[in-house]
């Protein structure tokens, strides 16, 4: 399963995208809704939890899928 977090940069300048799951460690978007569609495109073949926090850091939106590939 993947985790990814989206926050509000500190300078106010977009959303930081965040996971273990990312070879570089983090992203910078222009919107949160980028930022969570590149999570769940990018991770299809697995479960992903992308959530979403304010800028006081409080937890505001989850987004879950399954991933669509299966074996058979």
């Amino acid at each position: 399963m993947h985790i990814y977090e989206v926050r509000p940069r500190r300078d106010k300048r977009g959303f930081d995208l965040s996971s273990d799951a990312l070879p570089f460690g983090r992203l910078w978007y222009n919107h949160a809704e980028h930022a969570i569609g590149y999570a769940k495109f990018y991770s299809r073949s697995h479960a992903v939890i992308v959530r979403v926090f304010d800028q006081s850091g409080a937890l505001i939106e989850t987004h879950e899928s399954e991933g669509v590939f299966r074996e058979p």
